[in-house]
Parts: structure tokens; sequence; C-alpha cells
């Protein structure tokens, strides 16, 4: 028999995990350009003069008889989105965990967000109501969506494989990030040459990021497969499923009450990363808004935090690997409370200025959350792994509402969007004091993990 023509079972199986493990680094490529092109740079501004143009002579509109300034109202719907997305992930997670059925879910979850990105061709004069609805159920289904493709990286990769896999993901998303960005930045910059106004260039902008997403979705969802759920009563596997979600994860936080220590970083780590998340949502209307820069001017901004992003990650690497995560993480806190005081300061019309404060948020935008991640991996009781990253998921998006509140409220009370930024700045004082008290070392120890020689 010849044997280079018959594969073993094993050969079977690991070509069969590489297959799932390509089609899962295309659901990053296909879903961070929403995250990028949408969130980051064009939604922001536009949504803003959309529903400027709405406001009273005051500047304020009145959703649902609310009065709300404009200036306020992306931030206001950022917080929401983020709420919607709290409440359902539990609902939906334990749908999957329970029927073992992840990629319907994905599916649904995908096909709602990219269905809304691509309505988003629809915002203009002024609906500010419909750009405000369509962002809540987008960032919402993008919150879902990626919880459930997070799920599926232990069952497609062995632990020796995950970082490497993971990392890969990652790198699919910016690279996809950076090229239809700069794909955005020439229709942007060329609109009048192919015929278009300036807001009817946004808007394909826009939807373009909503079909990227829909389309190359395709790719993972034919990749992956479900996983048969563990063996549950009859009659059980979705009944309560919400009521399950919600339990689930009460009982871990409960759990977590065992390991004071670790439940001390989750709380450092939230307050400063939803400093981090504002950062990245409103800097664009920052700039738009207050600076008074154009929007090829902010695209290029953010293609410069995608390339640095990449660059600072592997340099913060190396500093870890020199001087331990932990202090890392608090240099990188530093890093940013000194970004953002510079960004007060910048003057209005000035371009370069800005491109040196980007430059400054991508250093150190990846290394930041890589590092938390993997320092959080260490205070994981050996066997909670899948729970306790479960609730590090959800809790993160619970507190990612309050940065954007606080930047609105700042706004809505100041009127002004140099207030609005250094209101920030606690965020990240307050996370660097928390971390700082934090003995990692011990907290290792107690969660029955082998310390590392350099932490």
């Amino acid at each position: 028999m010849d044997t280079d023509t018959v594969r073993s079972p094993a050969g079977n199986e690991a070509e069969g995990r590489r297959r799932e493990q390509r089609g899962w680094y295309f659901y990053d490529w296909a879903c961070s350009v929403y995250s990028t092109s949408v969130v980051t740079v064009f939604l922001g501004p536009y949504l803003t003069s959309v529903a400027e143009a709405a406001a009273d002579a005051d500047g304020f509109v009145h959703p649902l008889g609310i009065p709300v300034r404009a200036g306020s109202f992306f931030a206001y719907s950022i917080s929401l989105s983020v709420i919607l997305a709290v409440l359902v992930m539990p609902l939906v997670g334990a749908v999957a965990d329970r029927t073992g059925r992840k990629k319907p879910l994905l599916a649904a979850a995908a096909y709602t967000g990219a269905a809304a990105t691509t309505g988003m061709f629809f915002l203009d004069g002024d609906r500010y109501l419909l750009g405000g609805l369509l962002l809540v159920v987008a960032n919402a289904a993008q919150a879902v969506a990626m919880m459930l493709y997070n799920s599926y990286l232990p069952q497609i990769a062995p632990p020796e494989e995950r970082d490497a896999v993971s990392s890969r993901g990652w790198a699919f998303g910016y690279a996809a990030g950076a090229l239809v960005l700069v794909l955005n930045l020439v229709l942007y910059t060329g609109h009048e040459r192919f015929g278009l106004s300036e807001g009817m260039a946004v808007r394909i902008c826009l939807a373009s990021a909503g079909l990227w997403w829909g389309a190359f979705a395709l790719v993972p969802l034919r990749r992956l497969r479900d996983r048969r759920a563990p063996a549950r009563e009859p009659g059980k596997a979705g009944e309560a499923a919400a009521l399950s979600g919600f339990r689930q994860l009460a009982a871990t936080i409960r759990d977590m009450r065992g390991h004071p220590l670790t439940l001390a970083f989750l709380l450092a780590y939230l307050v400063y990363n939803d400093g981090i998340q504002t950062v990245i949502t409103q800097a664009s209307v920052y700039g738009s808004k207050e600076l008074g820069l154009g929007q090829s001017t902010l695209i290029v901004a953010v293609l410069l935090v995608q390339v640095l992003a990449v660059a600072g990650a592997l340099a913060m690497g190396r500093l870890a690997r020199r001087y331990g995560a932990k202090r890392t993480i608090l240099g990188s806190l530093v890093a940013w409370t000194l970004t953002l005081a510079a960004g007060y300061f910048l003057p209005a019309g000035a371009p370069m200025w800005f491109f040196v404060l980007a430059s400054g948020i991508g250093l150190v935008l990846g290394g930041s959350q890589a590092l938390s991640r993997s320092l959080f991996s260490h205070l994981v009781p050996p066997g909670k792994e899948a729970e306790y990253f479960s609730a590090y998921e959800v809790s993160d998006r619970g507190m990612s509402w309050l940065g954007p509140l606080l930047f609105g409220l700042t706004y809505q009370l100041t009127g002004s969007y140099r207030d609005a930024i250094i209101s920030l700045v606690g965020f990240f004082v307050l996370g660097f004091a928390l971390l700082a008290r934090v003995p990692v070392r011990r907290a290792i120890a107690d969660a029955g993990n082998p310390v590392p020689e350099r932490i």
C-alpha cells in the first residue's frame, strides 16, 4: 500500500483543525472593518453632523422627548449599545453552550450587524434617530458575534497552538482594517472625481463595511463546525437558557470572591480599559469637531494607529519579558495619561500634531490590551479558564458604557470637547492606582498557578 496516499486519522484531524483555523481567521478579517471604518473613523463625526442638522436653536435634539446636546448623541448611542450587548450576551452564550449550535447564532449576530451597517447608506439629512438605532443594533450584534467567535478558539486549537492562532486572527483584523481604510481614503479624497458629494462618499464607506462584513463572514461559516453539547437531561437543551446564562455568570463572580486578588486585577482592568475603549470611539469626533480636521486627516491618523499598534504590541511584549507585564502595563497607563493631557492642548487645524497624538495612541494601544489579557490568564484557577474569561468579556463590555457616558455628559454640561477628552484621564489614573496595589506574584500563587520568573 502506498503510504503517501493514505492519511492517518491524526493527520486528517490536524488538517481539519488547520482548515477551521484558517476559516476562523477570516471572521476577524470580516468584522474588524466595522470597528475601524465605521466606529473609529466615519460614523462619529458624520452622525454628529446629522444630529446637528436636526438640532434646535440651542443645539439640542430630543429623542423620545429627552433633551440631548447634538454633540453627545453618538457617545450616548455607544453607551446604549454596550448596555444592550451586556444584556444579550449571557442569553446567547447560554443557548450556545446548552445546544452546541454556535454557528447559527454566529451567523444571526454577524448578519444582523452587517445588515444594520449596510443600512447606514440611508443615513442622510436629519435622520439622526435612524443613525442611532442602526449604531445600537450593529454595535450590540458585533459584541455578541465576537463572544461566539472567541469561544471557538479552545475548540479549534490545542493549548500549545492558541497563542499563535489568536495572534494570527488579530493580525488578519488589523490588515483588513488598514486595507479598507486605504480604499476609503481613495474614495473620500477623490469623491468629486467620482461624481459624488462628500456625504454620499461617507455613506458608501459606511455601507461598504457592512457588505465586506457579510461577504467575508461566509468563509468562517462554511469552515467552522459545531460540536455536540455535553449530554443533558431530556428536554433541557434550550430550556431556561437565558436564566442559566445569568446564573453561571453570577456563580463565576461568587467563585472569584475566593480569589480576591484576581478580582482586584479585574477591577483595575475594567477601569482603565473603559478609558481605552472610549478614546478609540471618541477620538475622531474630537479631531473633527474640536480640532476642525478633515475626514481624510482622520483616516490617515487611524491608519497610523493600525500600523503602530502592531509595532507597539511587539515592543511592549519585549519590555514585558525584561521588566514584567505589570510594570509594563503601568508604564503604558502613564503614557495614556500623558497622551490625553497632550491631546487637551492640541491646536485646532494642525494635522501634524494630531498625527503625533495618533502615534502615541498606536504605540500603547495593542500592547496594553494584549498584556492585560495575558496577565489575567495567570490569575485564573486551573480548570476554570472558560468561565473566568467569559466573565472577563461580559464584565469588560459591562463597564465600557461608562466612559462614553462621561464623555457625553461632560460635553453636554460644558459644550467643550476638550473638557470631555480630559475627563477620561481619571480612568487611567484610577486604573493605575488599583493595578499598582495588586501583588500579582501572590495572586498567581493563590490561584494555584506556577509563578513566572518575571511577571
